[in-house]
C-alpha cells in the first residue's frame, strides 16, 4: 500500500500543479511589441508594396512564413516578369513553407513558392503548383499595369 502512494504522489502534485497555472483570460494585451533593427513594429499585418511610383498594400496571413518574412523587412527586390501573370524574386534566405495548391491565384496574391522565390501575382489564372500563402493585395486596381511588362524594383516594407 505505501508503494501506491509513492507513485501516486507525485500525479497528485503535478495535477495540482498543473491546474493551478490554467486561467481563461485572454493575454492578447500584455504580447511584447517586436522591433526590427530599424524600429519598425514586427506585429503588424499590413504590408506596403512599392512598385515603381506605385503604391500598393496588403494584409499578410497569421503563419510562420509571415513571421519569419517579416523580420527581413524592409527588402527592395528586382522582381522579374514571368508569363505576363506575375513578378518573382528569389529571396537571400529561404523561409519555412507549408505549400499547397490554390488551384485558383488571383490578382493580388503574394506567395512562396519553395522556400525562397518570393511570387506577387498580377492576373489571376488557374495553376497546378503548390505555394504557400503569404497574404493579398487590398485593392489590386491598377496592379497588372504597375510593374510594366518587364523586370522591376519592388520594395516591401510594414506599414
Amino acid at each position: 500500500m505505501k508503494r501506491n502512494q509513492l507513485f501516486f504522489i507525485p500525479f497528485l502534485l503535478f495535477f495540482v500543479g498543473s491546474m493551478a497555472c490554467k486561467t481563461d483570460i485572454p493575454m492578447a494585451e500584455d504580447k511584447p511589441i517586436r522591433l526590427d533593427s530599424t524600429g519598425n513594429n514586427n506585429s503588424s499585418n499590413r504590408l506596403r508594396i512599392q512598385v515603381g511610383s506605385y503604391t500598393f498594400t496588403a494584409t499578410l496571413l497569421n503563419n510562420a512564413t509571415v513571421t519569419a518574412f517579416k523580420t527581413r523587412l524592409p527588402i527592395t527586390l528586382s522582381m522579374n516578369e514571368l508569363n505576363r501573370n506575375e513578378k518573382y524574386a528569389e529571396l537571400p534566405a529561404p523561409l519555412p513553407t507549408n505549400a499547397a495548391n490554390p488551384r485558383a491565384i488571383q490578382t493580388g496574391d503574394l506567395m512562396l513558392y519553395g522556400s525562397t522565390t518570393l511570387v506577387l501575382f498580377y492576373e489571376p489564372f488557374q495553376t497546378t503548383y503548390s505555394y504557400t500563402k503569404l497574404g493579398h493585395v487590398d485593392n489590386s486596381e491598377g496592379l497588372a499595369t504597375a510593374p510594366g511588362s518587364g523586370n522591376v524594383t519592388v520594395t516591401f516594407e510594414l506599414e
